[in-house]
């Protein structure tokens, strides 16, 4: 079980995530002493959208073709409707997500992010919130949809929207100190 301040934590985004869903979670996510590396499938920078416009440029720190699941303590996937659209259409992606699931390690996921998750075929059986225009998806796939502000099903942490992010990234750090979830069923 790794302190917070010990560990190593992935963002996997590309361009289009909602801004506040990766920006929020990095920075405090390094505030409380986590390495956190920005993943995405291609280098240099990823740019966000804010609400209704592309805004910051955010650095991309490793390429996926650079990482491994036994790199990180723990995989966060930020939403917007462009970022998981786009990333859930690439097979390294989604093979990625489901080997870190596979790990037994905290997987989050936030806001249209679940559709990763869909896409990786691990909401099966599992609670799970997501933003509510996805909860037919979520519930066709298997999951079992609650409207909560976060909800964590033996380490797989979903919350809904921005205005739910403190309780995402507090779930975060919670579950990382927690560990592996050896009890977890892979997918």
């Amino acid at each position: 079980m790794p302190k917070i301040t010990e560990a190593r934590i992935a963002i996997l985004a590309t361009d289009g995530f909602e801004q506040v869903e990766l920006t929020e979670p990095l920075e405090k996510l390094r505030a409380a002493g986590a390495t956190v590396d920005v993943v995405s499938t291609k280098p240099g920078t990823i740019t966000g959208w804010d609400q209704d416009h592309w805004d910051k440029e955010i650095p991309v720190d490793k390429e996926l073709s650079q990482v491994r699941t036994s790199d990180y303590d723990a995989l966060v996937l930020p939403g917007g409707q462009i970022n998981p659209d786009k990333l859930r259409s690439d097979p390294k992606v989604v093979s990625f997500v489901r080997e870190f699931f596979n790990s037994k390690k905290p997987l989050a996921a936030i806001c249209h992010a679940p559709w990763l998750l869909i896409e990786a075929d691990v909401v099966r059986d599992r609670d799970v919130t997501s933003y509510k225009s996805i909860k037919t998806d979520v519930i066709n796939a298997g999951g079992k949809w609650h409207d909560e502000e976060v909800v964590v099903h033996q380490a797989l942490i979903t919350s809904r929207n921005p205005g739910d992010l403190p309780a995402f990234i507090a779930k975060i750090i919670e579950e990382v100190e927690e560990g592996r979830h050896e009890d977890r069923k892979v997918a």
